[in-house]
């Protein structure tokens, strides 16, 4: 790729620094989008011999981008995320897929399509620990950032999702367990890291 395409690709791409998510960190401050897509990426990496017919490297690339169309649109939560907000971003995501250049255009498309549709093994996958993260991040943070309908929802959520293998199943149950006794403490379930 040519330097002059190089640059303006990565300038945009910043944005997700700075793109915040509902969730908040143990520290007290909003989580961004680009710091989620890389725990994630990160757990799709530690989890990858779970899954011996998929493709690392298409884990890899799809947890990085999954959330790009997020630089147009910000994180809208997906409880109230509407279809319109949904046609919104794949509008704008699509715009600024046409202005890069072919050989990185039609890669991101691909993977955009393969997340959208849900038919591969990766896809799922990435989906599954998409929001098996989420609910992490949720546990990880302080009590009082939790909407009210996020008691019931983080029991449930992501839960469809994670069928699609008894190891995503056995993860989101870990998952929930922490979250139900982080409800019953109710203070952070974080294991002190400084012990």
């Amino acid at each position: 790729m040519e330097i002059s395409e190089l640059l303006p690709l990565l300038h945009t791409i910043e944005q997700l620094k700075n793109t915040t998510r509902h969730s908040w960190t143990s520290a007290g401050r909003h989580e961004s989008v680009a710091e989620h897509s890389w725990r994630l990426a990160l757990m799709t990496y530690f989890v990858r011999d779970e899954f011996p017919q998929a493709n690392g490297e298409r884990l890899l690339l799809l947890s990085l981008t999954h959330d790009l169309g997020e630089i147009f649109t910000g994180d809208i939560p997906a409880f109230v995320k509407t279809d319109t907000d949904r046609d919104q971003e794949q509008l704008r995501l699509e715009t600024w897929l046409i202005s890069l250049p072919e050989s990185i255009r039609y890669p991101l498309r691909s993977l955009f399509d393969e997340m959208e549709k849900q038919e591969t093994l990766e896809a799922r996958i990435v989906k599954a620990l998409d929001r098996i993260e989420a609910l992490l991040q949720h546990n990880e943070a302080d009590l009082s950032t939790w909407l009210s309908l996020e008691y019931e929802l983080n029991l449930t959520y992501g839960q469809k999702e994670a069928a699609c293998s008894s190891y995503l199943l056995r993860l989101r149950e870990a998952v929930r367990q922490e979250t139900l006794e982080k409800i019953k403490a109710g203070t952070r379930s974080q294991p002190n890291l400084k012990e």
